[in-house]
């Protein structure tokens, strides 16, 4: 399985795209909003850019990814007004993998244009936004190039699943898994951390080529307090697939050969690999938890039990369709995500269940 290819979110209007289902990655932006908009304070303050360029990374699509560039306008034009100086132009860049549906993202520009020019009281200079298709694990851009970079959620997904996993012989170590679980071998564990410490060595090395000397970073990724057994939401997205395959819905090999390209870091791996690779002073690295289905009941007051699993369910599967189908096909979608629906919240409140949510502060060292 070609990582790449299949790791996309869902992409249309419907009603299990992303675009339609995605509260949480919502409600995760706003929370960073305050961070973000101390860095770009800072940056704008230590090199006044008259062209500040920006990239989100891992922007997906629908109507969260231009909230990001929203916010960070919101933040230059506060700053610029507290200095008392005219706010520069904005470049602007949305990159996700190829297989991500930008088509959506671009529909939805002549609307944010048109937003802009009705707020005058936002007035910056010259707002271009383009695409740039690829993968964060490695160059999207110029040396020196780029001020700002942001991530929220894309972190986690990391770019291979790990090759040792299934040995020589043929093998499954993670069998009846999908993600490290409580019944994952300690090898498991092993081989996902590894890759992890490639790819975030990587994806550092790139930006400290691509950002100015004094450029920052905000960077928020799905973590875990202990990361050999995290509680996580894929795990039990295996138990429900296990649950089909003891059924004879889903082949056992089929199960036994996947596993999810997802790794979520604890704040101490992170740290670790910051300081291995060298380039970035770490400003700030904060941790905040909350229940699965929080920012559902956050947005939906009052709503009972079976209709937060369903917004819940809606929401994971537009995330984990895409990818599951590539493996088990499209027919057993349906009832995997029934399935999930019906025990989610359940699981939740036995397990106290959480995300575990890291946002990252970083500076190019100069």
């Amino acid at each position: 399985m070609k990582v790449e290819q299949v790791l996309y979110m869902n992409g249309g209007v419907g009603k299990t795209s992303y675009a339609n289902n995605s509260l949480l990655q919502r409600a995760v932006i706003s929370m960073v909003k305050p961070i973000v908009g101390a860095s770009i304070e800072e940056l704008c303050c230590t090199l006044f850019p008259e062209c500040l360029k920006v990239a989100d990374l891992g922007c997906s699509s629908g109507p969260n990814t231009l909230l990001v560039v929203s916010d960070i306008i919101d933040s230059i034009h506060t700053t610029y007004q507290k200095l008392n100086r005219p706010p520069p132009s904005l470049q602007a860049f949305l990159n996700d993998l190829p297989g991500n549906d930008f088509n959506t993202v671009f529909r939805s520009f002549p609307g944010f244009y048109k937003k802009l020019d009705e707020e005058p009281e936002k007035k910056l200079g010259p707002c271009f936004i383009a695409g740039m298709p690829g993968s964060f694990y490695g160059r999207l851009f110029p040396d020196n190039s780029l001020h700002f970079v942001h991530s929220s959620y894309a972190l986690m997904w990391i770019s291979e699943v790990p090759k040792g996993l299934v040995t020589k012989e043929g093998v499954a170590l993670n069998m009846g898994n999908i993600y490290i679980a409580k019944t994952s071998p300690p090898t498991v564990f092993k081989q996902y951390l590894e890759q992890f410490k490639r790819d975030f060595t990587v994806f550092l090395r790139s930006r400290a080529e691509e950002l100015v000397p004094g450029g920052s970073m905000v960077l928020t990724t799905m973590g875990s307090i202990k990361s050999d057994d995290p509680l996580c939401i894929w795990e039990f997205v295996g138990l429900k697939l296990n649950d089909m395959v003891l059924e004879g819905l889903i082949e056992e090999e089929k199960l036994g050969t996947f596993n999810m390209p997802y790794y979520a870091p604890t704040t101490k791996e992170i740290e670790e690999v910051i300081e291995a690779e060298g380039s970035f002073i770490l400003q700030n690295l904060e941790v905040f938890k909350n229940d699965w289905d929080s920012y559902v009941k956050q947005a939906n007051s009052g709503l009972d039990k079976k209709t937060r699993a369903a917004i819940f369910a809606t929401d994971i599967r537009a995330v984990g369709e895409p990818i599951l189908a590539s493996q088990f096909g499209e027919a057993p979608m349906d009832d995997l995500f029934r399935r999930f629906e019906a025990d989610v919240l359940d699981h939740m409140e036995r397990e106290n269940c959480q995300f575990i949510n890291l946002v990252i502060s970083l500076t190019k060292k100069r």
